[in-house]
C-alpha cells in the first residue's frame, strides 16, 4: 500500500493510536492521540510513552510493556492519563504486538479513546438516584434530605413543593432511586406544557380511530409508568376537568384511554411538584380540594436559594467541576469577587440560574479562575451596589466566617472550598479582623 495513502488511513481513525519500539520508545503518533492527549506527534515521538502519558500505573502495570514481556494483548483497560494542560482524563487502551515482514517483533501498538463524557454521564445517572445528588448544608435541606429514604420506602403519593429551578425534579428522583420501585420505569411530564385535550391523550393514551389522527393505540404516560413512578411536574397547571379524572386514578388506579369503552388499571406511583400556592389556587376555583388532599399524604417544602446562601459555594464547586470535566476545560475555582457577586444576586432562577452562571462563565473564562467578568452581566451590572467594595469587605467577611464554621476553625480545608491558598486565608482573616 502506498505510504503516504496508509498515514492518511493512520490519521483518520477516530482513536488514539500510537506505535512504540521494543523500549516503549513511541514511534508513531496519529491526529486523534494529539488531540486526546494535546501534545503533538513531533513532540511525542522519540519520547518513552510514559512521559507522554503520565499514567498511575505507567511503572507498575503498563499495558504495552505487558504485551511486549508476553506477547499477549491487552483489551479494554481503564487508565488514567494526564493531558499537557495537566487535566486527568479517562482513557480505554487496548494494545496488540507489532511485527514486521518476517514475524519478528519490533515493538507494539496502543489504541486509546476518551471515556471521559461517558464516566461523566454514568455518574450523573448514578449519583441521581442518591441522596448525595443533593448538595447542601443548610439545616432545613438536611432535615428533608433524612426524611427522604422512609418517604420512598413508602411508596405514598408525595407532592414536591419550590420555586422554578430549586431542584423539585431532583428530589422526584432521588425518591424513585430509593423506592422499592427504583428498576421500574421514572416518567416525567410537564402539565404546563401541553393543552388540555393533548394532555389527557398523553396521560391516558388513546384508542385508534378516537379522534382524526389516531391512526393507531397509544398507551399513555400511566400505562408506560406502570410499576414505576409517574411524576407530574406544574400540577397547578393541569384543567380542572382533567383533575377529575386524575382523582380517579388516585382513587382506584383505574383510567379509560380516549375512545375506549375498556376500563384499565395502573400501580403508577405518583408524585407531584408545583411551584405555586394550591391554597390559593383552590380558593380560586382552579384546583380541586379533593385532589389536593390526594397528592399531599407527604408534603415537601424545599426552600429557594436565597433563604440558604451557606449552599452557594459547595454549589458553584459542584458546577465547575461539572462543566470542568465536560468542556474539558482547566478551570478549577472562583475568585472571592466573583463568590460575592453570586452571594449578592437574589438568584430568583435559584439552582437551576446558578448553574447556568457557571456555564456561562466557562464560555468566557480561559484561565484557571472564574472572575467576575466572567459571569453573566445581569448579575456583575444589576445586582451589584453602588459601593460594592464596602460591600465585597462585608460579604467577604461573613463568607469566610461561615466557612470556617462550617469546619471547625480548620483553615486548610476552609482555604480549600474557598479556592484560595491557606496563606491568603490567614492574610484575608487578620485583615478582616477575624482573630488568628
Amino acid at each position: 500500500m502506498d505510504k503516504d495513502f496508509s498515514q492518511l488511513i493512520f490519521n483518520s481513525i477516530s482513536d488514539g493510536v500510537f506505535t512504540v519500539d521494543k523500549s516503549c520508545v513511541i514511534t508513531s503518533f496519529n491526529k486523534a492521540a494529539e488531540r486526546i492527549t494535546g501534545f503533538t506527534a513531533s513532540e511525542a515521538i522519540g519520547r518513552h510513552c510514559f512521559d507522554i502519558f503520565r499514567t498511575e500505573v505507567c511503572h507498575r502495570q503498563c499495558a504495552l510493556k505487558d504485551t511486549l514481556k508476553t506477547h499477549a494483548p491487552v483489551e479494554n483497560a481503564r487508565v488514567t492519563i494526564i493531558t499537557r494542560e495537566g487535566r486527568e482524563m479517562p482513557i480505554n487502551v487496548t494494545t496488540t504486538m507489532l511485527k514486521n515482514e518476517a514475524g519478528e517483533l519490533i515493538g507494539a501498538v496502543e489504541f486509546f479513546r476518551d471515556i471521559s463524557e461517558i464516566e461523566y454521564l454514568r455518574k450523573s445517572l448514578d449519583q441521581k438516584s442518591t441522596l448525595d445528588s443533593i448538595i447542601s448544608v443548610n439545616p432545613h435541606m438536611h432535615h428533608l434530605i433524612n426524611l427522604l429514604p422512609d418517604i420512598a420506602q413508602s411508596e405514598c403519593n408525595v407532592l414536591i413543593h419550590g420555586p422554578s429551578g430549586s431542584g423539585k425534579e431532583l428530589f422526584a428522583q432521588v425518591i424513585h432511586g430509593l423506592s422499592p420501585r427504583r428498576y421500574g420505569p421514572y416518567i416525567k411530564i410537564n402539565c404546563a406544557a401541553l393543552p388540555a385535550n393533548l394532555l389527557e391523550s398523553e396521560l391516558f393514551g388513546y384508542e385508534q380511530g378516537a379522534f382524526t389522527d389516531a391512526k393507531r393505540n397509544k398507551p399513555g404516560q400511566f400505562s408506560m409508568a406502570n410499576g414505576g413512578t409517574l411524576l407530574l411536574d406544574e400540577i397547578s397547571e393541569m384543567d380542572i376537568a382533567l383533575q377529575v379524572k386524575l382523582l380517579r386514578v388516585l382513587n382506584n388506579g383505574e383510567y379509560r384511554p380516549l375512545g375506549s369503552t375498556k376500563t384499565f388499571h395502573t400501580n403508577a406511583r405518583i408524585i407531584a411538584a408545583t411551584n405555586a400556592d394550591l391554597g390559593t389556587a383552590i380558593a380560586d376555583g382552579k384546583f380541586r380540594e379533593d385532589l389536593y388532599y390526594r397528592i399531599n399524604v407527604v408534603d415537601i417544602k424545599i426552600p429557594p436559594l436565597r433563604e440558604r446562601p451557606e449552599d452557594i459555594p459547595l454549589l458553584v464547586n459542584h458546577f465547575i467541576e461539572l462543566f470542568r470535566r465536560k468542556r474539558r476545560k482547566s478551570i478549577t475555582k472562583v475568585s472571592p469577587e466573583a463568590l460575592a457577586a453570586l452571594r449578592q444576586h437574589p438568584l430568583p432562577g435559584n439552582v437551576r440560574e446558578l448553574e447556568n452562571a457557571i456555564e456561562h462563565a466557562f464560555v468566557l473564562c480561559h484561565g484557571t479562575e472564574i472572575r467576575t467578568e466572567h459571569l453573566p452581566p445581569h448579575i456583575i451590572s444589576r445586582n451589584l451596589p453602588a459601593n460594592f467594595t464596602d460591600h465585597y469587605k462585608r460579604n467577604e467577611k461573613d463568607i469566610i466566617l461561615e466557612t470556617l464554621q462550617r469546619y471547625n476553625g480548620n483553615k486548610v480545608k476552609a482555604a480549600k472550598e474557598l479556592g484560595i491558598h491557606r496563606s491568603t486565608l490567614w492574610r484575608k482573616i487578620k485583615m478582616l479582623g477575624l482573630g488568628t
